[in-house]
């Protein structure tokens, strides 16, 4: 994280203490005696001490350090733990190595001792392939309903899973070289998985269409792709450039992220738009549902989406009043967002780990899962080493400060490192409180000593963490708005249509960071979605999800209200347009839109806390923006704007470049004749 205290504070450790910063993994093993007994009891120290030589053992162990000599063991005696240093980073201790550790952590228990393990490197995850199951079977069930056909719901399906194959075995082919983690390429599966299948349908849903309206397979499938394939591409590029824009964030984690995102959400683009088409030349008809391959047309439903178009222009204001108060009430709790990195203590209590850190909470206190790292320059001191016990002992008196740490100096003297436990959780408002405390007291801590001092530690680079992207929230969100309207400008030729849209986008995502906060913060249904210890919201997780609900948000837009102008300018009134667009688009917004919450949903059963926490974010935004906003607030603000919806000043006209996202022009030789009794319109001039 270039630019903060926690950096500056390890490149500092790094110079001035040669080899203590490593990548070397490592993981705890905690032992706590029966109620009313101790650890250092004869029969519990020998199965401690034995299972410290076991674990030594271990193929990948580097060290095990003695609980008894190593001043491990609670005050009380109740508890005690070995620190496990491996010797290759945490992201390369194998299964095996974690297998010998559980095998060594069951046969400790024998003893009648509590016996947990814990930390980085021990970190296995959730059973392989859960969550991915079940977002590809709640996506296939969605697809068959909507699509009455099982070839054609299996198509998205089969080219989704390729897509994620190849940009799976990709990001592994390099994570080594760029230093990507699990997290990322979980990340690039489940927004791969999400687009590729909502990209596919909706070439998959053009080509039914075009088949209805009697145009031969070829034709069809030439057309959709030059239509529906035009604003897959469009909603690939917009969700591209809002992945890739994290990079100005600079923080090279997160960069890595967003770009590993972003490749695979290319190659779904580039599935939807070569193999998906491909693959519907072998089965040309199987992929028309029953009804069309008997009657041989495709005749659009007139039935829910008809009826909710109609309710909507019938009472435009009361459908704008409800949606808004709606989104905005589940804003609201979005004010009270704290961002921060929760550990082990966000997993479910039938995890080890998550037991392991509530036994040495509870042994050694709150803090003790998050100690901050103080890193003394005393080059500048008189006398190093009593300048260090001086920073030392103000810090201690410090209230938060739970115990410090005996002082560790250099080679050299001039530089001092010690541990200051906090009095509370490392993800407790009040231990970022303290952190802010001791740098802002800074001056006066070191006051006479000559030395400085800067905080460090896991929890520290954690609150700079969350610092640093909270601070980044509003402008990357001002900026993704910002690019949002000047996009629509362009394709919807549109002053009104743009902002609306903008608005639409922001309300949403408001109204999903609400409900993030609610669960995950406040614990509101957060039974029903295993949310066992409420915290801070992840740091990464609302710039994430502004950054792919927009492109889905644009993709929704696109599709719905380009049918609506298409069916204006074809000289349609505003409110037969607006109809006309609901029935052709609705019913494929939506199975979109709920395959899209199946897929994100399913990712809300990982126990990584990222992963799950984004999983419901994304599921709940798609919810908002797809059946609030695009099917609600957008058609009541178009019906009240009326011909006003289009008004586009003449000189900002001329400026434009003609894009033809949806691929209109292509449609109209064929499909584009105008109805008995209409005329052209054309886009409302300015007054």
């Amino acid at each position: 994280m270039p630019g903060t205290e926690s950096q500056a504070s390890i490149e500092l450790l790094q110079q001035r203490f040669p080899g203590l910063i490593g990548e070397a993994g490592e993981g705890r093993v905690v032992f706590v005696a029966p109620e009313g007994e101790e650890v250092t009891s004869p029969r519990f120290k020998a199965a401690i001490e034995s299972a410290v030589g076991q674990l030594a053992a271990g193929k990948q162990v580097s060290e095990v350090a003695n609980p008894f000599t190593s001043h491990a063991v609670s005050d009380d005696g109740s508890a005690a733990y070995a620190t496990i240093s491996f010797d290759v980073p945490a992201a390369s201790v194998t299964a095996e190595s974690r297998t010998e550790v559980n095998s060594v952590v069951d046969s400790a228990r024998s003893s009648g001792l509590t016996v947990e393990a814990g930390g980085e490197a021990l970190e296995s995850g959730g059973p392989a392939g859960i969550a991915e199951l079940i977002a590809i079977s709640l996506a296939a069930v969605i697809l068959l309903i909507t699509l009455g056909s099982v070839v054609a719901a299996g198509l998205p399906l089969l080219t989704a899973i390729i897509g994620v194959a190849i940009s799976l075995l990709s990001l592994l082919g390099v994570s080594k070289a760029f230093g990507l983690s699990t997290t990322s390429t979980t990340l690039a599966l489940m927004l791969g998985l999400a687009v590729g299948i909502d990209y596919a349908l909706f070439v998959v849903a053009r080509y039914r269409e075009e088949r209805g309206r009697g145009a031969t397979a070829i034709d069809a499938v030439s057309l959709a792709v030059g239509t529906a394939g035009s604003a897959v591409a469009f909603a690939g590029l917009t969700v591209v450039i809002a992945l890739a824009g994290l990079t100005v964030i600079g923080m090279p984690m997160l960069t890595k992220m967003g770009l590993a995102a972003a490749a695979a959400v290319v190659i779904a683009v580039l599935v939807a738009l070569t193999l998906v088409p491909a693959l519907i030349g072998f089965a040309p008809d199987k992929v028309l549902s029953r009804s069309a391959r008997r009657t041989g047309a495709h005749v659009p439903a007139l039935g829910l989406a008809h009826r909710w178009a109609r309710f909507v222009l019938r009472r435009p204001i009361a459908v704008l009043a409800l949606g808004v108060i709606v989104l905005g009430a589940l804003a609201i709790p979005a004010l009270g967002l704290r961002l921060g990195m929760p550990g082990d203590e966000s997993k479910p209590t039938t995890a080890t780990q998550r037991r392991a850190y509530d036994e040495l909470a509870k042994a050694f206190g709150p803090g003790f899962n998050g100690p901050l790292m103080i890193v003394v320059d005393a080059q500048g001191a008189g006398d190093p080493k009593a300048a260090v016990t001086a920073i030392s002992n103000k810090i201690s008196s410090t209230p938060g400060v739970a115990s410090v740490s005996p002082p560790m100096l250099s080679e050299n003297g001039d530089t001092a490192l010690f541990e200051a436990i906090p009095s509370t959780s490392p993800t407790d408002a009040a231990t970022t409180n303290l952190v802010n405390t001791l740098r802002d007291t800074r001056p006066t801590i070191v006051q006479g000593t000559g030395a400085s001092f800067k905080v460090t530690g896991t929890t520290a680079i954690n609150i700079d963490l969350a610092g640093k992207l909270q601070r980044s929230l509003v402008p990357y969100l001002a900026t993704v708005v910002g690019l949002a309207v000047l996009l629509l400008l362009v394709v919807f030729r549109s002053i009104l249509i743009p902002i609306k849209a903008a608005l639409g986008f922001l309300l949403s995502v408001l109204a999903a960071l609400g409900s993030v906060v609610l669960v995950f913060q406040h614990g509101v249904l957060g039974g029903l979605l295993g949310v066992e210890q409420t915290g801070p919201i992840m740091s990464a997780v609302p710039i994430f999800m502004i950054g792919v609900v927009f492109g889905l948000a644009m993709d929704y837009e696109v599709f719905l209200v380009s049918r609506k102008r298409e069916a204006f300018v074809h000289g349609q009134t505003p409110h037969a347009a607006i109809e006309t667009g609901m029935r052709q688009s609705a019913r494929v917004v939506v199975a979109a839109a709920l395959v899209m919450m199946g897929v994100f949903a399913g990712f809300v059963t990982e126990q990584d806390a990222f992963i799950k926490m984004l999983g419901f974010a994304l599921a709940a935004a798609v919810l908002f923006d797809a059946f609030v906003v695009r099917l609600a607030i957008v058609p009541a603000v178009m019906a009240l704007l009326g011909h006003h919806a289009w008004w586009l000043p003449r000189r900002l006209d001329r400026i434009l470049p003609a894009v033809d996202v949806e691929g209109a022009g292509l449609a109209r030789p064929s499909h584009g004749r105008l109805e008995p009794g209409t005329k052209p319109n054309t886009p409302v001039p300015a007054p």
